[in-house]
């Protein structure tokens, strides 16, 4: 052990998405074993928000995580982060976006500071706040901002029996491919076969790699990029020692079998990581950044205001969030 078992924060994401919701339900399903947890949030939307759905979670509110653990068996607890005006389900306010920032730079900060294990982000609405003034693309790319550090983080989706890593992210699709570069395939796949094994107690890592045009480029015939620019980075991937295979036709890369042949695929863009990890573990995928130096989890998939306030949200992925977050915590910190 290399020091004393912390508690996860969570942040409150939303205010008018499901984050509410899912939060308490996912306590009502806290197991021994894994850590517990607090949220970054307004005491009392949550407490209106269980009323409302009949959910028996008291909530405690403390003054620091250090007093989640003594709590967390009987009551959830919450660090206050008081919203500007009240949140109502499904109705974005823009007015609230400070307090949803804060909570996830209060989040960094304690992580960073070594009084939580790791952060578990519920999700954020971008467009509501790019209206309140905010200039990052997504979540990774805020993360990355608040943080100093060489190794430019990777964002990872993961389900039962997938984690997919796409190369490029939040960019028009024109965009990502003509952004594609050998350098970003290497540090992606870099990035993801150091976390397999320090994160995941992966010993020798096994790296797919997709091509990005159909029949991964048909020799050339449909496409040059196989050839220019992948091609290129899985040469110098293995010439450092990376056990990685491609390019491959992505038509054919995520069926069961195909599955079993790797621990981890690199994607070329968003949707074609994102596609089969939602096809294959639609209620249990998530999201977790690769090369922070600290543990960040998330649910993946987004706000879901057309369920916000109707007790439809389901918890699996923020479940699932929690304990992977634990599990990687536990081998980067407890091990």
């Amino acid at each position: 052990m290399t020091g004393a078992v912390l508690p996860l924060g969570v942040t409150m994401g939303e205010p008018a998405g499901i984050g509410g919701e899912i939060v308490l339900k996912a306590w009502l399903r806290r197991r021994a074993g894994r850590l517990p947890f607090f949220v970054i949030d307004d005491p009392d939307r949550l407490r209106n928000i269980a009323s409302r759905l009949e959910l028996q979670v008291p909530v405690c509110e403390i003054e620091a995580p250090e007093s989640a653990g003594q709590i967390f068996s009987e009551s959830l607890p919450v660090l206050a982060e008081p919203l500007r005006v009240p949140s109502v389900p499904g109705k974005l306010d823009p007015a609230n976006a400070p307090a949803v920032i804060s909570a996830i730079d209060r989040a960094v900060s304690l992580v960073r500071e070594r009084r939580i294990d790791a952060i578990v982000t519920n999700p954020i609405h971008k467009k509501c706040l790019y209206d309140a003034g905010f200039r990052h693309p997504g979540h990774t790319e805020y993360l990355a901002s608040l943080v100093s550090t060489e190794t430019r983080p990777v964002m990872m989706l993961a389900c039962p029996g997938l984690r997919a890593v796409p190369v490029t992210i939040h960019m028009p699709l024109r965009q990502a491919i003509t952004s594609l570069s050998s350098d970003t395939i290497v540090h992606c796949a870099t990035v993801t076969a150091q976390s397999l094994s320090a994160d995941f107690g992966i010993a020798e890592p096994r790296i797919a790699v997709s091509g990005l045009n159909p029949h991964a480029g048909e020799a050339g015939s449909l496409g040059t990029e196989e050839t220019e620019v992948i091609a290129p980075a899985i040469e110098q991937l293995r010439a450092a020692g990376i056990l990685v295979e491609g390019p491959l036709p992505a038509d054919s890369l995520f069926h069961e079998a195909a599955r079993q042949a790797y621990d981890a695929v690199i994607c070329m863009y968003h949707d074609q990581a994102l596609i089969p990890i939602k096809t294959i573990g639609f209620d249990r995928g998530i999201n977790i950044t690769l090369g922070l130096p600290f543990v960040r989890t998330s649910p993946d998939h987004g706000t879901a205001l057309d369920i916000a306030g109707t007790g439809k949200a389901g918890e699996e992925s923020l479940v699932a969030a929690i304990a992977t977050a634990t599990a990687m915590a536990r081998r980067r910190y407890h091990a």
